[in-house]
């Protein structure tokens, strides 16, 4: 409660509690010195409480917008997306958009067909559709057309009465919007247009090769056609370059903002303003393989009969960048000044690129630098990914400094045990809960290079679990150390370049395999 004290004689109010009790207090212990002809204050129904009770909650509202307002001024407290936006853009950081997964898909065609295929850019290709899961579409994006000549193709070892391309059509999660017209110009400086779609994909805005690959913006007149460069500021832009910026909110929806004539150049009175993009991306995008076989779009593979499939999973798919790694990871990329020199630099700079989840840099010569990365969802490292990397450190490296992108080497964990079930719980139940627990112990996000496995912690995961009366790990070991075993006394040790994952072997179910029986049976 707030209180009323004397100092030298006056009469301060404590503005500190700002709550509507504590204000409605206040005003009330004011009542004798303001209003001492005030005597039937106590009564509820009287209509001057009704204000007070007014006063207090207006009060009460006041100081929870002042509060808001406040943390939303500083980056270490505000919580809004908006907010933490507006605060990275003061030091040029940009939270990443959604990053889409890559994969390569295989494709067989009867052994009859000699035909010269064509794949250009938006054929799409995409996961079964289930009950509580929708579809993943995957689209070619690259702007030269793949040319698969079916009369040369090798005949498939597992199904000879089939051809197979197996080096494989490079994929990208997404959908690709073609000519979306925006409006037409009214010749006024810093003009914006919103895109219809949320969710563009913009990996980069510092490679030339890159933005085009992912947004084209032309403006039109009397069949004249003009292309426009994505920039990350117009600051550097002279009055007659047809350079733009792009905006985007906190509800990722995407505005293109044009220059005022000193600064970028203007888009005449009258030219229409035309886009092309992709939208997509997320970790969904990270899906297993052999389940991207459908030909969402795609003709004349359809018509000679062709499939496709991913024989390993899609890879790099990411999330929009929480605003909890854009506050611990800014500050870093900050420091970096957006240039690689050391290590740190190498490793702050590969991480702010979404899609990757882990990185370890090491200099592997006097002028290579090697980059060992996890991309999002696990797996290797996709051609796609590997290409945005490259073009992304290009204006960031030394002049004489090389990069090489190399996987990590994943290291499969094998665990066994023996878990006595109370009476009352479900086996079942029970046994998904403990392959839960022991997969989000080895999930990407929670392991690191050079990680010490230690097998208390997946006691202690495992018995946390109610139902379980009690578990014994007969088998605690690493790929490639002796079955059944416990291995150095409960502790595996991984390599600088190692990173531990739940085993995929087909006699462990997601990495672990149970021996269950009732309490005290």
């Amino acid at each position: 409660m707030a209180e009323i004290q004397k100092v030298d004689g006056q009469s301060v109010i404590d503005y500190v509690a700002r709550d509507y009790d504590s204000l409605l207090q206040s005003m009330r212990d004011q009542i004798s010195t303001k209003l001492p002809e005030w005597t039937d204050y106590t009564s509820e129904a009287d209509m001057g409480n009704v204000l007070l009770q007014l006063f207090a909650h207006m009060g009460d509202t006041l100081s929870y917008y002042q509060d808001r307002i406040a943390n939303e001024s500083f980056l270490s407290t505000a919580q809004t997306r908006r907010s933490i936006i507006q605060h990275l853009r003061l030091i040029g950081y940009r939270l990443s958009t959604a990053s889409p997964a890559a994969a390569k898909l295989v494709l067989t065609v009867p052994t009859s067909v000699s035909d010269v295929l064509t794949i250009s850019k938006g054929d799409a290709f995409a996961t079964k559709s289930q009950k509580n899961k929708k579809s993943v579409r995957f689209e070619y994006t690259s702007e030269t057309p793949l040319i698969i000549n079916c009369a040369t193709l090798p005949l498939d070892l597992k199904d000879r009465t089939k051809k197979i391309y197996a080096d494989g059509i490079p994929v990208e999660e997404g959908r690709l919007v073609k000519d979306e017209i925006l409006g037409v110009s009214d010749g006024k400086p810093n003009q914006r247009f919103t895109l219809s779609h949320a969710g563009v994909i913009l990996r980069s805005l510092n490679t030339t090769r890159q933005v085009n690959q992912d947004l084209l913006l032309l403006t039109e007149q009397g069949g004249i056609i003009e292309p426009w460069t994505l920039r990350e500021s117009l600051a550097f832009s002279r009055e007659q370059q047809r350079d733009f910026i792009l905006a985007i909110d906190d509800q990722d929806r995407a505005t293109v903002i044009f220059g005022d004539g000193a600064f970028g150049f203007i888009p005449p009175s009258g030219r229409q303003i035309k886009v092309t993009y992709r939208v997509g991306g997320g970790a969904f995008g990270n899906v297993p393989a052999n389940t991207i076989e459908t030909l969402a779009s795609a003709p004349q593979l359809a018509l000679v009969g062709a499939k496709v499939t991913n024989p390993a999973l899609a890879s790099g798919g990411a999330d929009r960048e929480s605003i909890e790694r854009a506050v611990m990871n800014a500050p870093k990329v900050f420091r970096s000044l957006k240039r690689a020199v050391t290590a740190d630099d190498y490793k702050s700079l590969a991480l702010d690129f979404n899609g990757v989840s882990k990185v370890r840099a090491e200099s592997t010569n006097w002028n290579t630098v090697t980059l060992y990365i996890a991309p999002e969802g696990g797996g290797r490292v996709s051609d796609v990914l590997e290409a945005n990397l490259l073009a992304y450190f290009e204006d960031k490296r030394p002049l004489t400094t090389l990069i090489e992108i190399a996987d990590v080497d994943y290291v499969k964990i094998y665990i066994t045990a023996e878990v006595g079930v109370e009476s009352y719980y479900s086996r079942n139940e029970i046994k998904e809960q403990l392959e839960g627990a022991v997969a989000k112990l080895l999930a990407l996000e929670n392991v690191d290079f050079k990680q010490t496995l230690y097998l208390s912690k997946f006691y202690e995961a495992m018995e946390a679990i109610a139902g379980v009366a009690y578990v014994n790990i007969t088998e605690f070991r690493r790929q490639g150390a002796a079955p059944s075993s416990i291995e150095n006394s409960g502790k595996i040790e991984l390599g600088s370049n190692e990173i531990p994952i739940v085993s995929d072997d087909p006699a462990y179910l997601k990495g672990i395999k149970f021996s269950t029986s009732e309490e005290g049976g």
